[in-house]
């Protein structure tokens, strides 16, 4: 079915933890952290690149490694502490696509929660109850996230690159 990139970033694991995943579920599959992704991609039939969000998009470092990936098929995969579905994570996709390089196709997208940076949820705490980053609705969603990614979250993994190399199939 061709050979994979994997490409993460990740703070907490949630996103390294995922990138494995794909990466034994693609079989064929080099995987790097974004500070070692390749600069030459074209040896890869699919370059799968995950990042954790951040205001919405993905983080800083992956924000300066998609215009690096170009004339790539492309897979996109993310985790948060949001709701899945919901529009911040289904935003922060087209938020990804819009950064990656020249002549990109993206051949599907993959999100789950997880577990957020104590740091960060350190600072929310104090948030006032109208901030839709704090408030006891913001700390229930903390507790869900922190139980992500989980063995249900690994196995959608699994069933969406067996999707994606049936996609490539039918493109061949």
């Amino acid at each position: 079915m061709g050979k994979w990139a994997v490409v993460y970033s990740s703070v907490t694991g949630n996103t390294e933890l995922v990138a494995r995943r794909i990466s034994a579920a693609a079989g064929d599959a080099d995987i790097f952290t974004a500070e070692d992704m390749p600069t030459d991609l074209s040896l890869y039939d699919v370059v799968a690149i995950g990042y954790w969000l951040r205001r919405g998009g993905p983080d800083p470092q992956m924000r300066r490694c998609l215009p690096q990936v170009q004339n790539a098929r492309v897979v996109l995969f993310q985790t948060h502490g949001a709701e899945p579905g919901s529009e911040h994570a289904v935003t922060a996709y087209a938020r990804a696509a819009y950064l990656l390089g020249e002549g990109c196709e993206i051949l599907g997208t993959f999100g789950c929660q997880g577990k957020i940076n104590p740091a960060l949820i350190a600072k929310r705490q104090n948030a006032a109850p109208d901030d839709p980053h704090g408030g006891a609705e913001a700390a229930k969603r903390w507790q869900k996230a922190a139980t992500h990614p989980d063995e249900a979250d690994l196995a959608a993994v699994d069933e969406f690159v067996a999707n994606i190399k049936r996609k490539l199939s039918r493109l061949r």
